[in-house]
C-alpha cells in the first residue's frame, strides 16, 4: 500500500512520502509540470529597468516545476512552500526559498511585481487568508497568476473519482474536495482587496495525453477553454495606488 493511503486527504506529509516523485515526468505529479508550464506563459516579461528588484513570487513552489519556464522572465525567483523536502529540490533549480505558511507570508506589503498560486488554493483551510496575503505582498500595477479547482459536482468526479485512479492523475488522497473553490467567492474576495481576476479554464492537449500515456513525449500541453468548471487558471492585476 502506497504511504500516502495512511494519511487523512489534504496532509502536507503526503508530499514528503512522494519526494522522490516531483521531477519524473511521468510520475504523480505528471500534470502539476503540465500546468505549471501554463502557469508561467502567463507570466509577463520583468519590464527593463528592474534588474534585481524584480520579484516572482512562487506560493506552495513545491520543488520548483516551475523553474524551468520562468528562467528566461527577468526576475529574482523565490519559492515558499512548507514541506523541506520540496524546497531542497527547488533550491536545486535555482530558486530562492523560504520554508513558511502561505497563509502568513514572511515578507513586507507589495513586495512582489508577480505572485503565483499555482494548486494551492483548493489545498488551504482558510482561502479568504491566502487571498488577502498574495493580495498584500503584490506591488500595485503587479501581475496575478492562479490555478486551482472549482468547487463544483463536475471538478469533484474528474479531479478525484477519475483522476486518482488513472496514470498521471492526481495522487490518492491529495485533495479534499471539501476544500474546492467557489469561482464568483475568489473573483469578489480578491476585488475587495484591489486585485481584478479574469478567469478561463484549462485541460489537458487530448493528443498531447494519447502520446504521453504510449511514451511518446515527456509533457503535454494545457489547452485554454471558457469552461471553468474542472479546472481553471486565473489572471490579474491590482490596482495602482
Amino acid at each position: 500500500m502506497s504511504p500516502t493511503l495512511a494519511l487523512p486527504r489534504n496532509d502536507p506529509r503526503q508530499y514528503d512520502d512522494l519526494a522522490d516523485a516531483w521531477w519524473d515526468p511521468y510520475g504523480p505529479f505528471s500534470m502539476l509540470h503540465w500546468i505549471a508550464r501554463a502557469r508561467a506563459q502567463l507570466i509577463p516579461p520583468a519590464q527593463p529597468g528592474m534588474g534585481a528588484d524584480a520579484v516572482l513570487l512562487d506560493l506552495a513552489c513545491g520543488a520548483g516545476l516551475m523553474a524551468p519556464h520562468a528562467r528566461d522572465k527577468g526576475y529574482t525567483h523565490i519559492g515558499i512552500d512548507i514541506t523541506a523536502s520540496a524546497l531542497d529540490q527547488a533550491r536545486e533549480h535555482g530558486i530562492t526559498t523560504a520554508r513558511a505558511d502561505v497563509l502568513a507570508l514572511p515578507l513586507k506589503d507589495e513586495t512582489a511585481d508577480v505572485v503565483t498560486a499555482g494548486e494551492i488554493l483548493e489545498h488551504v483551510t482558510d482561502l479568504d487568508q491566502l487571498i488577502r496575503e498574495s493580495a498584500r505582498v503584490l506591488k500595485p500595477g503587479g501581475t496575478l497568476i492562479i490555478d486551482t479547482i472549482a468547487d463544483t459536482a463536475i471538478g469533484r468526479f474528474l479531479t478525484v473519482t477519475v483522476a486518482e485512479r488513472i496514470p498521471g492523475g492526481a495522487p490518492p488522497g491529495i485533495h479534499d474536495p471539501a476544500l474546492f473553490v467557489d469561482r464568483q467567492r475568489l473573483v469578489d474576495e480578491y476585488r475587495r482587496h484591489g486585485v481584478h481576476l479574469a478567469l478561463r479554464g484549462l485541460r489537458p492537449s487530448v493528443k498531447d495525453a494519447i502520446a504521453w500515456r504510449r511514451g511518446r513525449c515527456a509533457t503535454v500541453r494545457m489547452v485554454p477553454m471558457r469552461m471553468t468548471a474542472v479546472l481553471f487558471q486565473g489572471l490579474g492585476h491590482k490596482e495602482m495606488s
